[in-house]
């Protein structure tokens, strides 16, 4: 397989760790026309696959946010916010798609740029007045976050941000979670 292309990703980060994010957006990887015919897809598995790349992303993901608990969004969320969680000395909730839980409190359908989804949080996972992270990988459409916001609030916890990995800025996703504090550390 050949490298992938330079790609057209900026850091958006203004303390030490703008070299180790610079170096961390190098290994996102794009694919064209995944899922489907005109998307480009931005793969995120080699940055989560070298240490240091890790490391660099998910000590910004929660560096000045004060939460009690970390909500990952499926799939990558959970690998992301799993790791923001133990960094920071929290709980990780995993929010999940349908058919995934055993037991569900609550659940929310949205859109996607290509389709439709559904998020579903655990019974006794949150608790009223906790503060939630909630961490995914990209902010695309902001169908997803937006959902995730949902439900950690339909739970009675609130949103002490949204934090991702890449934002996709021409889609416009932080139009549809507006009100919310997001740190997006990479955008493309």
């Amino acid at each position: 397989m050949t490298a992938p292309e330079e790609t057209a990703i900026s850091v958006q980060v203004t303390d030490a760790t703008d070299h180790a994010l610079r170096q961390a957006a190098e290994l996102i990887r794009e694919v064209p026309d995944f899922p489907e015919p005109g998307v480009l897809f931005r793969d995120i598995s080699p940055l989560l696959a070298d240490g240091a790349g890790l490391n660099a992303v998910v000590s910004a993901l929660g560096r000045d946010f004060e939460f009690d608990v970390v909500a990952g969004v499926e799939a990558r969320g959970f690998l992301v916010g799993a790791a923001v969680a133990q960094e920071f000395g929290t709980g990780v909730i995993g929010l999940r798609k349908p058919g995934k839980l055993p037991v569900v409190a609550d659940r929310v359908d949205y859109t996607l740029e290509y389709g439709r989804a559904t998020l579903e949080l655990p019974a006794d996972t949150l608790r009223a007045g906790q503060r939630v992270l909630i961490v995914d990988d990209v902010l695309a459409t902001g169908g997803t976050l937006g959902a995730a916001c949902r439900l950690v609030r339909q739970a009675g916890a609130d949103v002490a941000a949204a934090a991702v990995v890449l934002e996709l800025t021409a889609l416009e996703g932080r139009d549809k979670i507006m009100g919310e504090t997001v740190r997006a550390l990479l955008k493309a």
